[in-house]
């Protein structure tokens, strides 16, 4: 019975005065992104983690410069590069306590090395070698995600499970800006504010959905903005300000894991080099434009700290560069070699119980391969056969 069939006048209360359920000013970012190097906060920033910053940002910026090289040299399909963005990549690489997870997009190469990734393995998924090159349950680093935003409902997932298991992990997903025009960017967050998972969402924002400005794809005040329609902080940040990047997702992550729910972290950044190897940058931004964040540079802003508080000596520039360069010459020996590819692989670690028809799949592939003579004497057995990573 509706209330229209009801016998009898029917007259309805005045309905109460909208209240929002939550108020949106603590949820609120600042009107500016946050700075710490070079203003007086900075006084009160720990050296010993300035200098690990300057450290990794300095690696970061030669492994950026390897990479790259190597896809000239035919030895990467292809390669996003991080240049510009490293104060991001290692901040978020940093925070992590060894129980947490970090969940990259394809760009984060450097944030999984500086988790302790191998950088070689970090790399394989782009030399279109192997499934994924690691393990991601050993690093507690998810697969590099190609799709954009998809990797942020793992992300929530693996926390919301978390936390009702009662374990002590956070998840940090990180995703660029023409990321959060996804329908998967609208699902995480909202899933994660519901559900309060201990998840934060870092937002590295470039400029560029590869040739897209941001202007053409949110009319927002600023992507963190976004965070208060979930219910969720918005924070504002320096993305260039390795210390400011830091100090905010240690914020983030301290409140997540102390059962305060999600935050969207919008670091303000930019790339310097194209979108990949493949991409021609000069058709949509101008060398000004590009010159002008050079003079924004994450590894300048933070040496100019440490030489004014007196801590960027000689012998430390050094032992930076030259840990740097013994990196880059370890991965680039190391993919110079040409990689001893089994093609039996493909069938392993699909299923934890291989199916009838992958089983199928791989008895006929062996049968070939055995006949053309490219796999000769190849044992008996082999969906789940191959190299363990």
């Amino acid at each position: 019975m509706t209330v229209l069939e009801q016998p009898g006048p029917y007259r309805p209360a005045p309905p109460p005065a909208w209240q929002p359920r939550t108020d949106p000013a603590p949820l609120l970012p600042d009107a500016e992104p946050l700075r710490l190097l070079g203003t007086p906060a900075a006084a009160g920033l720990d050296p010993a983690l300035l200098l690990e910053l300057h450290g990794q940002l300095v690696r970061g910026r030669r492994y950026n410069a390897q990479a790259t090289a190597l896809t000239r040299q035919g030895r990467l399909a292809v390669y996003p590069s991080s240049t510009g963005q490293e104060a991001c990549q290692v901040a978020a690489g940093l925070v992590l306590q060894q129980q947490d997870w970090l969940f990259p997009s394809y760009r984060d190469t450097l944030a999984a090395v500086v988790r302790g990734l191998d950088p070689v393995q970090a790399l394989t998924l782009l030399r279109g070698d192997w499934h994924t090159g690691y393990d991601p349950a050993e690093h507690r680093v998810a697969p590099l995600c190609t799709p954009l935003a998809t990797q942020l409902p793992h992300a929530v997932g693996l926390a919301h499970a978390a936390r009702l298991k009662g374990d002590d992990v956070v998840a940090l997903a990180l995703v660029g800006d023409g990321g959060t025009s996804e329908g998967d960017f609208h699902e995480a967050l909202n899933f994660a504010a519901v559900w309060r998972a201990p998840v934060v969402f870092l937002v590295q924002n470039n400029g560029f959905a590869i040739s897209v400005p941001l202007a053409k794809q949110t009319a927002a005040p600023s992507l963190a903005h976004k965070a208060v329609g979930y219910g969720m902080p918005g924070r504002l940040v320096d993305g260039n300000d390795a210390a400011a990047v830091h100090h905010v997702l240690t914020d983030a992550l301290r409140r997540a894991r102390s059962g305060g729910g999600p935050t969207l972290v919008e670091a303000v950044t930019y790339r310097l080099d194209a979108h990949t190897n493949a991409d021609d940058a000069t058709r949509y931004r101008g060398d000004a434009e590009v010159e002008a964040w050079r003079a924004h540079d994450p590894v300048t802003l933070l040496e100019r700290e440490l030489t004014g508080r007196g801590l960027l000596t000689e012998d430390v520039i050094r032992a930076a560069r030259d840990a740097a360069e013994r990196m880059a010459a370890d991965l680039r020996e190391r993919m110079n070699q040409d990689p001893v590819l089994d093609p039996m692989e493909l069938f392993a670690h699909v299923y934890a119980e291989q199916t009838a028809q992958l089983r199928a799949q791989a008895a006929q592939l062996r049968a070939e391969l055995t006949a053309a003579g490219e796999l000769p004497g190849a044992p008996e057995g082999g969906p789940q056969e191959g190299r363990q990573r």
